[in-house]
C-alpha cells in the first residue's frame, strides 16, 4: 500500500450467484484526503466495486472471488460491513435509500449506532449536519419520504457523515436529480473534502460533472478498469466516449484502450 493511500484494492473479481462475473480483477487507490472518481456507463461494474469494498455484495448473492482490499493499512477483504463502517469507511448507496417512514432527524440519528456515542455527541454531530445541510434543519420533523430527491440525498450523505467517516463511497449522487441540485451536492461533497478531510471514491455516470470535482478517475467496462489517470487527462480521452456507448467493446478495441490510455498512478 503505498504512502498516504487510505484505500487500496487490488485485482478483485466478484461473481453473482456463482456464475455470472461482474468484476474482473478491479484494482484502484485512493489517497488520503482525495476525491476519486469512478466512471462508466450502466452495468459497467462501478456499484459492485463499492459494495464489494463496503462488503455489501453478498447481500445480493455477490461473492468477491479474488483480490485484496487494503484499508489503511489492515486487509479488509473479509471484514464485516459493520466493522468497516464503526472504522470509518462507510458507502452512500445508490437512490438514496432513506427510511421513507422515520423523520429525517430520525434517519440522521440512525448514522451514529456505529459509534456508541454520548447524547452530546450525537446533539453535537446533528448541529454539524445542520450547518452543511440548512435545508435538512427545517425538515427535520417530516418523514424523509416526503422529501424531495435531493433532500433525500442529502439526508443520506447526512447519515454517512454522522459515523464521523474518514472514507465515503458515494454510488450515483446525481441519480433522478435536476441539474441544479447535481451541482449543489458536489459542491457539498468538495467543501466535506476540502474542509474536513473525508476522502470519497464517488460512482458516477455524469463524468463530465465528477470529473470537475475529482482529481483522478478510473474508467469501467465490463468490470474492468479500461482507463485511468488524472481528471485532465481523462478528459481528453475518447475511451470515456467508447466505454459509455460501448464501442469499446468492438473487435480488439478493449485492449487498444488499455494499452493507449492507461495512465501511472501519481
Amino acid at each position: 500500500m503505498a504512502a498516504g493511500t487510505v484505500l487500496d484494492v487490488d485485482g478483485i473479481a466478484v461473481t453473482y450467484g456463482g456464475l455470472f462475473p461482474a468484476l474482473r480483477g478491479v484494482s484502484l487507490s485512493v489517497p488520503d484526503g482525495a476525491v476519486v472518481a469512478l466512471l462508466g456507463g450502466n452495468g459497467a461494474g462501478k456499484t459492485t466495486t463499492l459494495k464489494a469494498i463496503s462488503a455489501l455484495v453478498g447481500a445480493e448473492r455477490g461473492e468477491l472471488t479474488a483480490g485484496r482490499i487494503v484499508y489503511r493499512g489492515k486487509d479488509v477483504t473479509h471484514a464485516h460491513p459493520w466493522t468497516l463502517a464503526e472504522a470509518g469507511l462507510v458507502q452512500v448507496l445508490e437512490g438514496r435509500r432513506c427510511f421513507a417512514h422515520l423523520s429525517v432527524e430520525e434517519n440522521l440519528r440512525i448514522g451514529t449506532y456505529v459509534r456508541h456515542p454520548s447524547g452530546r455527541e450525537v446533539e453535537a454531530g446533528l448541529d454539524r449536519i445542520y450547518d452543511i445541510f440548512p435545508r435538512l434543519k427545517e425538515r427535520r420533523k417530516l418523514p424523509a419520504g416526503l422529501t424531495s430527491g435531493g433532500e433525500q440525498q442529502m439526508v443520506a450523505i447526512g447519515r454517512a457523515l454522522m459515523a464521523r467517516p474518514s472514507v465515503i463511497l458515494l454510488d450515483e449522487p446525481s441519480m433522478g436529480l435536476a441539474p441544479q441540485i447535481v451541482e449543489e451536492i458536489f459542491e457539498i461533497v468538495a467543501g466535506l473534502n476540502r474542509e474536513e478531510g473525508v476522502s470519497f471514491l464517488l460512482a458516477e455516470q455524469n463524468a463530465a460533472t465528477a470529473l470537475r470535482y475529482a482529481t483522478y478517475g478510473y474508467v469501467l467496462e465490463g468490470g474492468r478498469v479500461v482507463a485511468q489517470g488524472t481528471s485532465a487527462e481523462l478528459e481528453q480521452l475518447d475511451v470515456l466516449t467508447e466505454a459509455y456507448l460501448g464501442a469499446a467493446n468492438a473487435a480488439g478495441g478493449g485492449r487498444a484502450i488499455r494499452r493507449s490510455s492507461r495512465f501511472a498512478l501519481a
